[in-house]
């Protein structure tokens, strides 16, 4: 069995990227919804839920409650210990993934048809019947509360957790979904069972499956799985208040060298500009060693391996962000250059040039993210999680294509703040001082 799961896998890492993806909405006798791309060249079901909430969704003082719930998911189910559950995926030869983020709790399945009703039956009982024995949630918080350790120590780590408090300010994304080693330490088993019912509930669950599967079998494989669920789940947090003074925050660790993140505000995916900011900041920062950024900063001046921007826009906030590192001697010219580069595109915008060979980037490489069942299931829970329309993967190229130079050119004297940008510095660089308060 491991071996026929193994091939299936290697066929699938080898299929073409696929240009069209036929999606169907499927509604189980239930009313649950679920989107499905049918494949049945291989007797194989990549299945992905998405529970919006996630970890913005711990309650007061249980800051880590909800990634920690997640991870022992996995840990035993029913009568089954974490060795037992274990065993039972593997003797089906399916596989199971759960994480957590701000924005949602990822279930991932994968599964033989042969053994879709065993497989199901298995993560039907991880998702309403976790075990949560005392030893399992011991072993788990101790490698959690090791990450926290690890996270400390880690400038990239700081400056993102800085950068966070400085942003969001009391709302749940300003800490990490991690916890704190008090908070986490402090956590009850009664803690992780209120954490799942407070986030794995029917009316926050977003599903996706592609394989060998029919649509009146899909609609009864969700109602086995997920119809014992609660239907209501926890009210979901308000949007994050977002504000981000200009200016430099220095956080001094004993390094040699600089790490920087650095941002201001955003715009939402669903903003009609969005495609205009995207290929934006494709030609800025996001285009890799094509980008000005890169251009700029590391190829003319030296003063960097790497210089990136990215839009970041998750469900309560959106923020456009960006991250350096430099000696600790020259991360003052790096922002200072990251700056007047800022500048000019939000006074000029960009090129036709330089617009044409975004748009033949970001439309070539879409189709390529289509290259197997996993990944195809994972898109479809996300287009619903952003309300995008059941045939956006057809459209999405021809919206790229529709944005013009003038568009570019207003999106970015609207979005880009250069003033407005802050720098999050952990190191001890020499010529910068913090500006604001951390």
């Amino acid at each position: 069995m491991k071996l026929i799961y193994g091939l299936i896998l290697a066929v699938l890492m080898a299929l073409p990227a696929r240009a069209e993806v036929n999606i169907q909405s499927v509604e189980s006798p239930g009313g649950l919804t679920a989107w499905l791309v049918e494949d049945h060249s291989i007797p194989f079901v990549a299945l992905e839920l998405r529970f919006r909430g996630g970890a913005s969704l711990d309650r007061p003082g249980k800051r880590g409650s909800v990634n920690l719930m997640t991870a022992l998911l996995e840990e035993g189910a029913g009568d089954m210990d974490s060795r037992a559950f274990s065993k039972a995926s593997e003797a089906l030869a399916t596989s199971f993934g759960f994480d957590a983020s701000r924005d949602d709790v990822s279930v991932s399945a994968r599964f033989l048809t042969e053994n879709r009703a065993p497989s199901v039956a298995l993560l039907r009982a991880a998702l309403t019947e976790p075990l949560f024995d005392e030893a399992s949630i011991e072993r788990v918080r101790g490698q959690v509360l090791s990450i926290i350790q690890s996270d400390a120590k880690d400038p990239d780590d700081i400056a993102s957790e800085t950068f966070d408090r400085i942003a969001y300010g009391d709302h749940p994304y300003a800490s990490s979904l991690n916890g704190t080693l008090d908070s986490v330490a402090a956590l009850t088993r009664d803690d992780l069972v209120a954490a799942r019912k407070d986030v794995m509930a029917r009316d926050r669950v977003y599903i996706g499956a592609v394989g060998d599967i029919t649509p009146e079998e899909l609609g009864a494989l969700v109602d086995e799985l997920l119809g014992d669920l609660p239907e209501t789940g926890a009210p979901m947090p308000p949007r994050a208040d977002v504000t981000i003074p200009g200016g430099v925050t220095v956080v001094d660790f004993p390094t040699p060298q600089s790490v920087a993140v650095f941002g201001q505000k955003g715009i939402a995916q669903d903003d009609p500009d969005f495609f205009a900011a995207l290929l934006l900041n494709h030609v800025l920062g996001g285009g890799s060693f094509e980008s000005r950024l890169m251009n700029e900063v590391r190829e003319k001046r030296g003063l960097t391996y790497g210089v990136y921007s990215y839009l970041v826009a998750r469900d309560l906030a959106e923020v456009y962000m960006g991250s350096v590192s430099s000696s600790n001697d020259r991360i003052a010219e790096a922002i200072e250059v990251i700056r007047a580069e800022w500048a000019k595109a939000a006074e000029n915008g960009i090129t036709q040039e330089e617009l044409d060979a975004a748009k033949t980037y970001i439309t070539g490489a879409y189709p390529l993210r289509f290259d197997g069942n996993a990944p195809i299931a994972n898109i479809l829970v996300g287009m619903q999680l952003l309300g995008l329309p059941i045939d956006y993967i057809a459209t999405r190229n021809d919206k790229v294509e529709a944005v013009t130079l003038a568009d570019v050119k207003r999106v970015a004297g609207e979005l880009l703040d250069p003033e407005g940008l802050q720098f999050v510095v952990v190191g001890q660089p020499e010529g910068l001082q913090s500006t604001t308060s951390n």
